[in-house]
């Protein structure tokens, strides 16, 4: 079972957790500009002519002799999407990184949900492959497990790009997206990021491995499964080409960590090992929510 019978109760307690971790440095606000009444004073700009002049602040008005409007901020419901990879590949390990990227895409759309914000989930491999589209109010989480319990891995490959371009497609709001994905992309991970910088998204990568990938147990002779394309090619490992690997991996994970530094994207690296809610706990802290 994907979800066991405790899965709702810690969910709650990570919402309670996070408190308004949506509205945090984890997750980013998104605020608007209005004039007169609002939830939050911000400034004041110069009276022009045509403005309503119900929102002139009297008070500087009477003290001064300036004519200077209010205007306030007032917070809007965010849209959180989470791109989940669904390609071969991450069904490797055990747990499976797909159970994993689940369990977390369940977490996060719970805290959203909790918090009066909008989610919607796209599955992708070499394109998207199906669709939650943007819901709202806590009721619907037990439809979005559904969701994620159905959704098989598949996919001749994987393809960010093509994901965000679907995703762009179809006039979705800017918002926060959240990637979940091991970016085993050979189209380059960095394409399908640099989508989202150019639409404007608040973006957070979340890297999965399983431990072996990280540090394979094999020298000699062995037969390797490409999991994604089926391909079976016959090798003799030796400890130069385990090396040579090791490094590869590696430069891959930095690569990606310093992509998402250099651009000011938030990220967590994490092995299969780490529980779902033990990790979302890790990532509140290392934002300073909690």
């Amino acid at each position: 079972m994907l979800f066991p019978s405790d899965f709702l109760t810690r969910l709650e307690y990570l919402a309670i957790v996070s408190k308004r971790v949506f509205r945090g440095q984890l997750l980013a606000q998104r605020r608007t500009m209005q004039m007169g009444s609002g939830i939050e004073f911000s400034e004041h700009r110069e009276y022009t002519t045509g403005d309503d002049l119900r929102y002139l602040d009297w008070n500087i008005y009477a003290r001064h002799g300036d004519l200077l409007l209010k205007r306030f901020q007032e917070e809007q419901d965010l849209h959180v999407y989470v791109l989940l990879d669904c390609s071969r590949s991450m069904a490797f390990g055990s747990p499976a990184k797909f159970d994993l990227a689940r369990h977390l895409a369940a977490a996060l759309a719970y805290i959203a949900l909790s918090d009066l914000d909008r989610i919607g989930i796209i599955a992708y491999a070499d394109g998207v492959i199906a669709e939650l589209p943007v819901t709202r109010g806590k009721a619907r989480i037990l439809p979005l497990m559904k969701f994620l319990t159905d959704l098989p891995t598949s996919g001749a490959d994987t393809d960010l790009s093509k994901a965000v371009q679907g995703l762009v497609h179809r006039g979705t709001r800017s918002g926060l997206a959240i990637v979940i994905s091991d970016l085993f992309d050979e189209h380059g991970f960095q394409r399908g990021l640099d989508q989202l910088r150019y639409h404007r998204f608040d973006t957070h990568v979340i890297q999965l491995h399983d431990p072996r990938e990280a540090n394979p147990e094999l020298l000699g002779d062995a037969e390797l499964e490409d999991i994604e394309t089926g391909t079976v090619r016959k090798v003799t490992v030796t400890e130069r080409n385990l090396a040579t690997y090791k490094k590869l991996f590696s430069d891959h994970q930095t690569a990606v960590r310093d992509y998402c530094h250099k651009y000011a994207m938030s990220c967590t690296q994490s092995p299969t090992t780490v529980p779902f809610d033990e990790l979302i706990l890790r990532m509140m802290r290392q934002s300073g929510a909690i």
